[in-house]
Protein backbone atom coordinates (compact mmCIF):
# COMPACT_ATOMS: atom_id res chain seq x y z
CA UNK A 1 0.00 0.00 0.00
CA UNK A 2 1.57 3.28 -0.97
CA UNK A 3 2.33 6.51 1.76
CA UNK A 4 0.64 9.51 0.88
CA UNK A 5 3.55 11.45 1.44
CA UNK A 6 6.09 9.27 0.17
CA UNK A 7 9.98 10.83 -0.43
CA UNK A 8 8.47 14.13 0.37
CA UNK A 9 9.93 16.22 3.24
CA UNK A 10 8.29 18.00 5.74
CA UNK A 11 9.35 21.12 7.96
CA UNK A 12 6.92 20.95 10.73
CA UNK A 13 7.59 23.68 13.87
CA UNK A 14 6.21 23.22 17.43
CA UNK A 15 6.53 19.80 16.65
CA UNK A 16 7.24 18.74 20.17
CA UNK A 17 4.14 18.36 21.51
CA UNK A 18 0.52 18.77 21.10
CA UNK A 19 -0.22 19.25 17.38
CA UNK A 20 2.65 19.58 15.90
CA UNK A 21 4.38 16.52 17.58
CA UNK A 22 1.78 14.40 16.33
CA UNK A 23 1.55 16.05 12.32
CA UNK A 24 5.53 14.97 12.40
CA UNK A 25 4.29 11.38 14.14
CA UNK A 26 1.35 10.98 11.06
CA UNK A 27 3.61 12.63 8.37
CA UNK A 28 6.38 9.94 9.15
CA UNK A 29 4.09 7.05 9.32
CA UNK A 30 2.82 7.98 5.90
CA UNK A 31 6.53 8.20 4.15
CA UNK A 32 8.02 11.67 4.59
CA UNK A 33 11.28 12.44 6.46
CA UNK A 34 9.86 14.96 9.31
CA UNK A 35 12.35 17.93 10.70
CA UNK A 36 11.23 18.99 14.37
CA UNK A 37 11.67 22.55 15.54
CA UNK A 38 10.91 24.68 18.40
CA UNK A 39 12.42 26.31 21.58
CA UNK A 40 12.78 22.83 23.69
CA UNK A 41 15.64 20.65 23.27
CA UNK A 42 14.38 18.19 25.45
CA UNK A 43 11.06 17.71 23.94
CA UNK A 44 12.47 17.88 20.49
CA UNK A 45 14.46 14.63 21.24
CA UNK A 46 11.76 12.65 22.58
CA UNK A 47 9.72 12.92 19.53
CA UNK A 48 12.15 12.42 16.86
CA UNK A 49 13.37 9.14 18.86
CA UNK A 50 9.57 8.88 19.30
CA UNK A 51 9.70 8.38 15.50
CA UNK A 52 12.11 7.03 14.79
CA UNK A 53 11.28 3.75 17.07
CA UNK A 54 8.23 3.69 14.86
CA UNK A 55 10.64 3.39 11.65
CA UNK A 56 10.08 6.82 10.60
CA UNK A 57 12.76 9.54 9.66
CA UNK A 58 13.45 12.52 11.87
CA UNK A 59 15.73 15.15 12.36
CA UNK A 60 15.63 18.29 15.18
CA UNK A 61 17.20 21.55 16.02
CA UNK A 62 15.77 23.67 18.56
CA UNK A 63 15.29 27.45 17.70
CA UNK A 64 13.64 30.63 18.55
CA UNK A 65 11.58 31.34 15.71
CA UNK A 66 10.08 34.63 17.11
CA UNK A 67 13.08 35.88 15.30
CA UNK A 68 14.74 35.50 11.76
CA UNK A 69 17.69 34.00 12.72
CA UNK A 70 16.58 30.98 14.38
CA UNK A 71 14.09 30.42 11.47
CA UNK A 72 17.43 30.42 9.35
CA UNK A 73 18.50 27.84 11.39
CA UNK A 74 15.94 25.43 11.40
CA UNK A 75 15.41 25.55 7.51
CA UNK A 76 19.26 25.39 7.02
CA UNK A 77 19.34 22.59 9.67
CA UNK A 78 16.58 21.20 7.72
CA UNK A 79 18.21 21.84 3.99
CA UNK A 80 21.81 19.99 5.52
CA UNK A 81 19.95 16.70 6.64
CA UNK A 82 17.46 16.09 4.55
CA UNK A 83 18.47 18.15 1.13
CA UNK A 84 14.74 19.95 0.71
CA UNK A 85 11.54 20.69 1.93
CA UNK A 86 8.59 20.10 0.30
CA UNK A 87 6.17 20.64 2.67
CA UNK A 88 6.17 23.61 5.68
CA UNK A 89 3.72 23.35 8.89
CA UNK A 90 3.83 26.28 10.43
CA UNK A 91 2.26 25.12 13.96
CA UNK A 92 4.81 27.02 16.49
CA UNK A 93 2.51 29.53 18.84
CA UNK A 94 1.93 30.67 22.38
CA UNK A 95 -1.12 31.88 24.32
CA UNK A 96 -1.38 35.70 25.00
CA UNK A 97 -2.08 36.61 29.15
CA UNK A 98 -5.41 36.05 29.86
CA UNK A 99 -6.12 39.81 30.04
CA UNK A 100 -8.37 42.46 28.86
CA UNK A 101 -6.87 44.52 25.55
CA UNK A 102 -6.40 47.15 28.26
CA UNK A 103 -4.34 46.03 30.33
CA UNK A 104 -2.26 43.92 27.69
CA UNK A 105 1.21 45.36 27.33
CA UNK A 106 2.87 46.18 23.94
CA UNK A 107 5.43 44.33 24.82
CA UNK A 108 3.28 41.31 25.72
CA UNK A 109 1.68 41.48 22.00
CA UNK A 110 4.81 41.91 20.30
CA UNK A 111 5.66 38.74 22.25
CA UNK A 112 2.56 36.58 20.55
CA UNK A 113 2.39 38.22 16.95
CA UNK A 114 6.03 37.45 17.14
CA UNK A 115 5.64 33.79 17.65
CA UNK A 116 2.56 33.10 16.17
CA UNK A 117 2.30 35.69 13.21
CA UNK A 118 5.88 36.97 12.20
CA UNK A 119 7.58 33.28 12.33
CA UNK A 120 5.34 32.10 9.79
CA UNK A 121 6.36 34.65 8.02
CA UNK A 122 9.93 34.43 8.23
CA UNK A 123 9.47 30.79 7.34
CA UNK A 124 7.71 30.88 3.98
CA UNK A 125 9.78 33.90 3.01
CA UNK A 126 12.80 31.32 3.30
CA UNK A 127 11.13 28.12 1.57
CA UNK A 128 9.13 29.62 -1.36
CA UNK A 129 12.23 30.37 -3.61
CA UNK A 130 12.80 26.80 -3.63
CA UNK A 131 9.32 25.94 -3.96
CA UNK A 132 8.90 27.96 -6.98
CA UNK A 133 12.45 26.86 -8.23
CA UNK A 134 11.33 23.22 -7.91
CA UNK A 135 7.79 24.23 -8.87
CA UNK A 136 5.82 22.19 -5.94
CA UNK A 137 5.65 22.78 -2.59
CA UNK A 138 2.80 22.73 0.27
CA UNK A 139 2.85 25.20 2.94
CA UNK A 140 0.38 24.36 6.07
CA UNK A 141 -0.33 27.92 8.80
CA UNK A 142 -2.18 26.55 12.33
CA UNK A 143 -4.06 29.26 12.50
CA UNK A 144 -7.00 28.99 15.45
CA UNK A 145 -10.99 29.00 15.90
CA UNK A 146 -10.23 32.05 17.76
CA UNK A 147 -9.41 33.71 14.56
CA UNK A 148 -12.89 33.47 13.37
CA UNK A 149 -14.93 33.52 16.95
CA UNK A 150 -15.03 36.17 19.46
CA UNK A 151 -14.04 34.87 22.85
CA UNK A 152 -12.73 37.57 25.42
CA UNK A 153 -9.17 38.20 27.19
CA UNK A 154 -7.20 36.98 24.20
CA UNK A 155 -7.02 39.98 21.52
CA UNK A 156 -2.96 39.12 21.04
CA UNK A 157 -3.72 36.08 19.96
CA UNK A 158 -7.03 36.22 18.34
CA UNK A 159 -4.70 39.12 16.07
CA UNK A 160 -2.14 36.94 15.78
CA UNK A 161 -4.34 34.06 14.06
CA UNK A 162 -6.11 36.31 11.90
CA UNK A 163 -3.18 37.68 10.56
CA UNK A 164 -2.62 33.70 10.03
CA UNK A 165 -5.04 33.97 7.99
CA UNK A 166 -4.53 37.26 5.67
CA UNK A 167 -1.30 35.67 5.24
CA UNK A 168 -1.91 32.54 3.87
CA UNK A 169 -4.52 34.01 1.52
CA UNK A 170 -1.93 36.45 0.35
CA UNK A 171 0.62 33.95 -0.44
CA UNK A 172 -1.63 31.68 -1.73
CA UNK A 173 -2.49 34.19 -4.47
CA UNK A 174 0.90 34.62 -5.42
CA UNK A 175 2.21 30.84 -5.26
CA UNK A 176 -0.61 29.37 -6.99
CA UNK A 177 0.84 30.20 -10.76
CA UNK A 178 3.73 28.54 -9.38
CA UNK A 179 3.22 25.73 -8.24
CA UNK A 180 2.79 26.38 -4.68
CA UNK A 181 -0.31 25.92 -2.51
CA UNK A 182 -0.82 27.73 0.95
CA UNK A 183 -3.74 26.55 3.56
CA UNK A 184 -4.47 26.79 6.81
CA UNK A 185 -5.98 24.87 9.56
CA UNK A 186 -8.08 26.27 12.72
CA UNK A 187 -8.29 23.72 15.32
CA UNK A 188 -11.38 24.21 17.82
CA UNK A 189 -10.60 23.29 21.25
CA UNK A 190 -8.20 20.61 21.63
CA UNK A 191 -7.94 19.90 25.34
CA UNK A 192 -5.60 17.55 25.62
CA UNK A 193 -2.37 20.01 24.50
CA UNK A 194 -0.68 21.19 27.25
CA UNK A 195 -1.45 24.73 26.38
CA UNK A 196 -5.26 24.42 26.18
CA UNK A 197 -5.01 23.16 29.74
CA UNK A 198 -3.44 25.86 31.29
CA UNK A 199 -5.72 28.41 29.47
CA UNK A 200 -8.43 25.88 30.69
CA UNK A 201 -6.91 26.21 34.28
CA UNK A 202 -6.46 30.37 33.83
CA UNK A 203 -10.05 30.47 32.16
CA UNK A 204 -11.69 28.86 34.99
CA UNK A 205 -9.61 30.62 38.02
CA UNK A 206 -10.85 33.93 36.71
CA UNK A 207 -14.54 33.09 36.37
CA UNK A 208 -14.64 31.23 39.54
CA UNK A 209 -15.05 27.92 38.02
CA UNK A 210 -13.59 24.42 38.21
CA UNK A 211 -11.12 23.35 35.58
CA UNK A 212 -13.90 20.71 34.67
CA UNK A 213 -16.65 22.96 34.81
CA UNK A 214 -14.82 25.33 32.35
CA UNK A 215 -14.47 22.19 30.00
CA UNK A 216 -18.12 21.09 30.29
CA UNK A 217 -18.63 24.98 29.11
CA UNK A 218 -15.81 25.45 26.21
CA UNK A 219 -17.48 22.22 24.45
CA UNK A 220 -21.38 23.55 24.84
CA UNK A 221 -21.45 25.57 21.65
CA UNK A 222 -19.77 22.30 19.81
CA UNK A 223 -22.02 20.59 17.52
CA UNK A 224 -20.40 17.53 18.52
CA UNK A 225 -20.33 18.88 21.97
CA UNK A 226 -16.85 17.46 23.01
CA UNK A 227 -13.11 18.36 22.69
CA UNK A 228 -10.90 17.55 19.95
CA UNK A 229 -7.69 15.14 19.28
CA UNK A 230 -4.28 16.24 18.25
CA UNK A 231 -4.36 13.49 16.02
CA UNK A 232 -7.90 14.66 14.39
CA UNK A 233 -6.15 17.99 13.69
CA UNK A 234 -3.04 15.95 12.05
CA UNK A 235 -5.54 14.09 9.77
CA UNK A 236 -6.52 17.27 8.36
CA UNK A 237 -3.23 18.49 8.07
CA UNK A 238 -1.89 15.52 6.41
CA UNK A 239 -4.85 15.75 4.21
CA UNK A 240 -4.12 19.55 2.77
CA UNK A 241 -0.36 18.62 2.64
CA UNK A 242 -0.86 16.13 0.08
CA UNK A 243 -2.07 15.49 -3.58
CA UNK A 244 -5.18 14.55 -2.26
CA UNK A 245 -6.12 18.50 -1.44
CA UNK A 246 -3.94 19.51 -5.25
CA UNK A 247 -7.25 21.38 -6.02
CA UNK A 248 -7.42 23.29 -2.66
CA UNK A 249 -5.49 26.66 -1.99
CA UNK A 250 -6.37 29.85 0.08
CA UNK A 251 -8.88 28.18 2.44
CA UNK A 252 -9.30 27.62 5.62
CA UNK A 253 -10.61 24.56 6.88
CA UNK A 254 -12.16 24.62 10.48
CA UNK A 255 -11.82 21.43 12.16
CA UNK A 256 -13.82 22.33 15.38
CA UNK A 257 -16.46 19.23 15.76
CA UNK A 258 -18.74 22.20 14.60
CA UNK A 259 -18.67 25.55 16.43
CA UNK A 260 -17.84 27.81 13.24
CA UNK A 261 -19.39 27.81 9.69
CA UNK A 262 -16.91 30.64 8.17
Amino acid sequence: MAVILDRRIALITGSGRGIGRAIARLFAAEGASVFLTARTERELASAAEEIAASGGRAAHAAADLANETGCARAVSACHERFGAIHILVNNAGIYSPLKPAEEITPEQWDDVLAVNLRSCFLLIRQVLPEMYARGSGAILNISSLSAKAAFPWSAPYAASKAGVLGLTRAVAAEAAPKGVRVNAICPGPVTETRMSQELLRAIAERLGRTPEEQLRASVKGVLQARSLGVEEIARAALFLCSDQARAITGQSLNVDGGAAFY
